[in-house]
């Protein structure tokens, strides 16, 4: 589970969500940039979650999509659990 948690992905958008909580700090406005840096976090943030699960998915040797990061290493995912 640690290695889901703290993969690239999900600690990048983390960090990206505390610095936008930080600029909301301020008095600043909610403007229309300011709600695009909030949709770019949330795709990020699904992007890195669909990442873990066809991660997940390719090394307990379930098909996954052809347009996941993954595809093409489910035979090597699958085999490293099975010998863990």
């Amino acid at each position: 589970m640690r290695q889901y948690l703290f993969s690239t992905g999900i600690v990048t958008a983390f960090l990206g969500g505390v610095g936008l909580l930080r600029s909301m700090r301020d008095d600043a406005p909610f403007t229309w940039r300011t709600a695009l840096a909030w949709l770019s976090w949330g795709i990020t943030l699904a992007l890195a979650i669909g990442a873990i699960v066809d991660t997940r998915r390719a090394s307990q040797g379930q098909i996954i999509p052809n347009d996941s990061p993954v595809h093409g290493k489910e035979k090597k995912l699958f085999k490293r659990r099975v010998s863990a």
